[in-house]
């Protein structure tokens, strides 16, 4: 028997198992109790949103990238944010010039539709 810990959706399993000779028949197992899991290291805080026309999440999705800073001016067009949904990447592009004044997403973060991604003043 191998005791080995198998992480599925970020919740953690202990489970065994046992190794058979060929033609054996297998073992039924045991249901797996979850254990929990090692708390992820914190991802760093959003800067606040500011004033300013407020980018919205058009779909839901998982943030890729994030590719301006708070501060950083921007040209109508300039790609802002990545949105990865449906397994496609969608480049969420600056609706005006400005300056960024808010950023309230982080890489890896869900987000859903109309959720603010980025304020530009």
């Amino acid at each position: 028997m191998k005791n080995l810990r198998i992480t599925v959706n970020g919740v953690a399993y202990d489970v065994q198992v046992e190794e058979i000779g060929e033609g054996a028949a297998p073992a039924a197992a045991a249901p797996a109790a979850p254990v929990k899991a090692a708390a992820p290291a914190p991802a760093k805080k959003p800067a606040a949103v500011g004033a300013g026309e407020k980018v919205a999440a058009p779909m839901p999705g998982t943030i890729v990238s994030v590719n301006v800073s708070d501060g950083q001016a921007v040209k109508k067009g300039d790609v802002l944010v990545v949105l990865e949904a449906m397994k496609m990447e969608n480049e969420i592009k600056a609706p005006k010039d400005g300056t960024v004044t808010g950023i309230s997403v982080n890489k890896g973060e869900s987000v859903d539709t109309g959720a603010t991604l980025v304020t530009i003043g």
